[in-house]
């Protein structure tokens, strides 16, 4: 069995101290209105780096003792920012009101997941009216589903009660169905502590395991775990055992990683026979196997690493003699191939499904009697079931619509006659299936419901292909009322354009509840595929990386002006946003074409590329030079970033309007960057246009947690593009 509850989350859980019992509280006095944007300090800091110097004066906001973050001038500084965003935000209070409340309104508060057999039992989620956080739940297999056999597993609710954040790290059963092991995370740092349930008595276990970043893995019947500690820097660099009932001091690291650039994973194999230890960066992967009845043996290494080479490997302990070990890599073509090997050879491949220009494998899943091919045929899903011994038995499974998401769901069992299917589109709510394997039929089990109404008539999607500078066509999925013209009185209307573009991961045109809030206020929602990412496999990814990492950029832009040439809107009449990596990109597009926005949103942003990259200490930078490069000994590498980093390259001109976010406790984006950045926009920029920084002062990477309060944000950040783009 695959684990029924398998979730790694970058989560926040900071805890509210309550007052002490007082007679008689002080009265507290109305905060003042500041009347100014804050302005940072300029100091001097300066490092040379391949004989050019580098002027860095608003350095001084990164406190020294981070992750400690105490610098009263720091902390002085990020709160007169966010006392300017709320003075600014302050006359669309009822505009975020309106939208939240619609934002809630398309959620049904009471809602659960459908039921999943694993074992004896059937598991399901659930959320209880009004309730921020989920219950986990399950009942004996063939009980009544009245209720009478019901027993609550976990009750998030009740973890996260009194605490402004919270959000589950791992969760993990026991094989035999009796012990929980569940990890949280208390200050948004991304370090989680396990904890151990004791599913009969409902009580915790002496176990506790802080520190943790990582799956939990049950092995040795179910008398030790498997799990990953976050080392000082935020990595992941191990592999640990921990026996129930020992104290942690005593638990065995099963793997260490010697190389700063990779992380360490674990997961259990498909037949359970075997704990897979994964360790990689972008580029290169390294695997290792140990059984997991004896998971102090000998590990069995798959393949040594290579660099470029990228594998993941699973197991069918029924299979040939011994078992099959079958192996998903990237050694023959960039797009992938399936291979096999016996498990007394494992680094003896043998072809199975050679690599393909028109499919892009993207992963692979065993079961008992067949397994499941994914990838993407022309940036579109596709699932695919085949069988063991019959190669030219290939059973695609047909979708209804032209553009859409579908996956693989929640398949736990080892033997199963049915798949568990999810499906979306930008037009159709998030749709659960099961899929008859044998009948090849698909049934519906579950429709995304929206309580406050939803037809699904009145919009339409389109898959369209812009050209970009190079030559190359840019795909786009778009969603728009099919009355958009009426809503705004003519062609050309607001469109709102998102994009990430990095680390190969692909924007699927899935469906949101959020979006409806400017589509239905006459916005085209549009998901730019640019370069960076994989929607239309590995080269699309590598044409976005390192040296290529401009055309991302360039992509986002030529789409912008492409879908104004083509009437869907106008230059200025374009709002943008995008996190993370899409905020570098969100940066760089506003360094270079600011006239092309009337609004953006840079959520979490990662824009001070430069210095990031050349400092070595910071918890992701050696894992992240494979992405971007290594500028401290690549003096190209160094040129190419001091190229575009946004920080780097922000320049005395007008900019668009722009709200920029950030977490106090962010290990991914430091919040430095997005402080930094919006200091020297300050500086540099000629335009009186709003320029808003709010940092979530006990948030990590994420932002707030909570079904509703998350919510909350994504309404402000629409009120702001509204306020800005003149609607309402």
């Amino acid at each position: 069995m695959k684990p029924l509850f398998a979730l790694i989350a970058a989560v926040l859980l900071a805890g509210m101290a309550s007052l002490p019992a007082q007679a008689e509280e002080p009265t507290q006095l109305p905060k003042p209105i500041p009347s100014a944007p804050p302005v940072a300090q300029k100091r001097e800091h300066v490092a040379t780096h391949h004989g050019v110097t580098l002027s860095d004066p608003y350095d001084w906001l990164r406190d020294r003792s981070y992750p400690t973050v105490d610098d009263k001038e720091v902390l002085d500084h990020l709160k007169a920012e966010n006392a300017w965003f709320e003075a600014r935000m302050a006359s669309q209070k009822d505009t975020v009101e309106a939208l939240f409340k619609e934002m809630r309104g398309r959620i049904k508060e009471a809602d659960k997941s459908t039921p999943q057999k694993d074992g004896d039992w059937v598991y399901w989620v659930e959320y209880e009216q009004g309730a921020e956080y989920k219950k986990w739940w399950r009942r004996p297999v063939g009980s009544a589903a009245d209720g009478s056999a019901d027993q609550l597993i976990l009750d998030e609710p009740a973890l996260a009660k009194g605490k402004k954040f919270f959000r589950l790290g791992a969760l993990s059963v026991s094989q035999d169905g009796k012990l929980l092991a569940y990890s949280s995370d208390d200050n948004g740092s991304e370090r989680y502590t396990v904890r151990i349930k004791d599913l009969a008595t409902g009580k915790l276990l002496r176990d506790t395991i802080p520190g943790t970043l990582s799956s939990l893995v049950w092995v040795a019947g179910d008398k030790g775990l498997v799990y990953s500690l976050a080392n000082e820097n935020w990595r992941t660099d191990n592999a640990r055992l921990h026996w129930l009932g020992k104290p942690v001091a005593q638990d065995v690291e099963l793997y260490h990683e010697p190389d700063d650039g990779f992380g360490v994973g674990a997961s259990l194999s498909s037949d359970e026979k075997w704990v897979i230890i994964s360790a990689g960066d972008h580029e290169t992967s390294e695997v290792r196997m140990v059984p997991a009845a004896d998971p102090l043996a000998k590990p069995l290494l798959v393949r040594a690493r290579q660099k470029g080479l990228e594998y993941a490997v699973d197991v069918n302990g029924e299979l040939g003699a011994g078992g099959t070990l079958f192996v998903y890599a990237n050694d023959t073509h960039e797009n992938f191939r399936l291979a096999t090997a016996p498990l007394a050879a494992p680094s003896q491949w043998t072809t199975l499904i050679a690599g393909s220009d028109e499919f892009y494998m993207t992963g692979f899943s065993l079961f008992k009697d067949f397994y499941v091919i994914e990838g993407r045929r022309h940036g579109l899903d596709q699932i695919e079931v085949r069988y063991y011994g019959d190669p030219a038995r290939i059973e695609p499974i047909r979708f209804p619509e032209a553009s859409y998401v579908a996956g693989l769901a929640d398949n736990p069992e080892w033997a199963v006659t049915k798949l568990r299917l999810s499906y979306e589109s930008m037009v159709s709510p998030s749709t659960t299936y099961d899929y008859d394997v044998a009948a090849r039929t698909l049934e519906v089990l579950k429709v995304q419901e929206i309580p406050s109404g939803y037809d699904a008539s009145k919009y339409v999607t389109e898959r369209l292909e812009i050209e970009a500078r190079d030559g190359t066509m840019i795909p786009v999925s778009m969603v728009m009322r099919k009355d958009r013209d009426a809503l705004n009185g003519g062609p050309g209307g607001p469109l709102h354009l998102y994009g990430y573009g990095a680390y190969g991961m692909a924007m699927d045109p899935g469906f949101s509840t959020v979006r409806l809030s400017l589509v239905d206020r006459g916005f085209a929602y549009a998901i730019a595929h640019i370069r960076g990412g994989d929607d239309l496999g590995r080269a699309w990814y590598k044409a976005g990386k390192l040296k290529q990492r401009t055309n991302t950029f360039n992509d986002f832009v030529d789409v912008a002006k492409g879908l104004a040439a083509l009437g869907y809107t106008k230059e200025g009449r374009i709002s943008a946003s995008g996190g993370s990596a899409g905020g570098e990109l969100m940066g760089a597009v506003v360094n270079s074409d600011p006239g092309l926005f009337g609004a953006v949103v840079a959520q979490v942003p990662f824009v001070d590329v430069l210095n990031t990259m050349l400092d070595a200490s910071l918890p992701l930078t050696p894992g992240e030079w494979p992405e971007w490069g290594n500028p401290i000994e690549d003096k190209e590498a160094f040129e190419t970033i001091r190229a575009y980093s946004p920080y780097d390259n922000v320049r005395r001109q007008a900019y668009p309007p722009m709200l920029v976010t950030a977490g106090l406790n962010d290990p991914r984006v430091t919040y430095w960057e997005p402080a930094k950045w919006v200091a020297r926009l300050r500086e540099m920029k000629t335009d009186d246009n709003e320029l808003l920084l709010k940092t979530n002062m006990g948030a990590g990477h994420g932002g707030k947690s909570g079904r509703f309060e998350s919510l909350r944000e994504d309404a402000e950040e629409y009120a702001f593009i509204l306020w800005q783009m003149g609607g309402k």
